[in-house]
């Protein structure tokens, strides 16, 4: 399964850009991190990246909503 990296921008609405598709974590990590250095100070886009079948299913699982994990005892 191939590694995606997308922009991710919030504001107004969530909208995903694909920037490229990796067969291997290692080169998609490292593309990320270049975007990442690339971003203009005060822009709220992301940078991601998610291991999928499709594109397709990348957006599906970059478009779910995650509820935050609880907090415990040591983490107030």
């Amino acid at each position: 399964m191939p590694y995606f990296v997308y922009k991710l921008t919030d504001f107004p609405l969530r909208q995903l850009e694909l920037q490229q598709q990796f067969g291997s974590f290692k080169e998609a990590s490292a593309q990320a991190k270049i975007l990442r250095n690339q971003l203009v100070a005060g822009d709220k886009s992301t940078i991601k990246v998610i291991f999928a079948e499709t594109e397709l299913h990348a957006e599906d699982l970059l478009s779910q909503v995650r509820e935050p994990q609880p907090l415990t005892g040591e983490d107030y």
